[in-house]
Formats: C-alpha cells, structure tokens, sequence
C-alpha cells in the first residue's frame, strides 16, 4: 500500500513498491495520458511532473515517489487545455500523429517554469522526448509561442 498525491488529490493505491509508475497511472488511477513507449526512459511519451520536475514515468518505481511527493498529469496540468503550451500545440497544430505529445507537452510546461524565455538551444537542450514524426520545429515554435503568453 502507497499513499501517493497525483494531481492535487492523495491515493492509495495496493501496488508492489517496484511497478513503475507510469503503470500505477495508467492501470490503477485510470490516468492514461501518459503513454509507453519504450520502457527505458529514453523517448518520453510517459514524461510526468514530479515536483515540478519533468520524468519519465516509465522507469520511475512508485516505491521512489513519497507521500509528500507532488505528481502532475496531463490530466492535471490544466483540466480544460489551457495551459500556454497545450494553447500553443494546437494553434500550431504541433502534433503530427500525437502518440508522443502528452510528453512533449508535460516536458515543454517543465522547461517553461524554469526558464520562462528559453532560447532556441535551451529548447534542445531540454527537450529529449522523441517524436517519430519529426515534429521538433513545430514543437520548438510552440514552446516560444507559450512563453509569449506567460505573464
């Protein structure tokens, strides 16, 4: 038994301490926006907020994450899309076939909360996730996009 707090709300969940959390997520709490796609923490289709840091869920064992630990969805970023970044994706029309933009969004929201007004070369360097599509012009435009609508 795990007392967890996922996106504001805390749940028990009767999980062995080494299932990842993406599974706990997906499986347990009904939260599927965060999708599998490698299970070793390189492509970020399953990339969650915890405590405001972006991580890949997939490789992430719920018995790391403590009680006091905050978990943020996509479900929880902001319930009714709009969030600067989720605006921006579909302004842009960001995602090509979007199995890897939940990711690509929990980690842009990550980058855009520290860093506010990121450059072309921090958006590299921060933003790993990958997308078969090749949508990373459109993703770079959509994070420079939603920080002009920050306040």
């Amino acid at each position: 038994m795990a007392n967890i707090n996922v996106n504001g709300k805390t749940v028990t969940v009767d999980v062995d301490g080494a299932t990842p959390l993406l599974w706990v997520l997906r499986e347990y709490l009904d939260l599927t926006g965060a999708k599998y796609g490698c299970g070793i923490a390189a492509c970020g289709a399953c990339t969650v907020h915890v405590n405001g840091e972006a991580v890949r869920s997939c490789a992430l064992p719920l018995e790391a994450v403590a009680a006091t630990d905050r978990i943020v969805t996509i479900e929880g970023l902001s319930p009714d899309g709009t969030h600067p970044v989720q605006k921006a994706w579909l302004d842009l029309d960001v995602p090509q076939c979007g199995y890897c933009q939940t990711g690509m969004i929990m980690a842009a929201a990550a980058l855009l909360a520290k860093n506010p007004k990121p450059t072309d070369a921090d958006i590299d360097a921060e933003m790993s996730n990958i997308c078969r599509c090749g949508t990373y012009q459109r993703v770079r435009a959509g994070i420079h996009q939603a920080a002009g609508r920050k306040a």
